[in-house]
């Protein structure tokens, strides 16, 4: 009885780690979608690299934690 629970319980485990790498990587992907569509535009205004970085890395983050949360930005 106490390896089908320990079974139980190990394929359990598998399937939620499963399931959240699954939904990271799609998060992964909607972060760097936009942080690369970011960069170029403000690149191509004449900003520097280090300016781009910082600024697109928060519009991003902002923008995917507003995501999680469902809320709403005003831009």
């Amino acid at each position: 009885m106490a390896n089908k629970f320990v079974t139980v319980f190990l394929l359990y485990i598998v399937v939620v780690t499963a399931l959240h790498a699954h939904e990271a990587a799609a998060d992964d992907e909607k972060f760097r979608s936009c942080y690369n569509s970011c960069y170029e535009e403000c690149i191509g205004e004449g900003h520097g690299t280090t300016l781009c970085e910082m600024k697109c890395d928060n519009d991003c983050s902002n923008k995917e934690f507003a995501d999680k949360l469902g809320i709403q930005l005003d831009n």
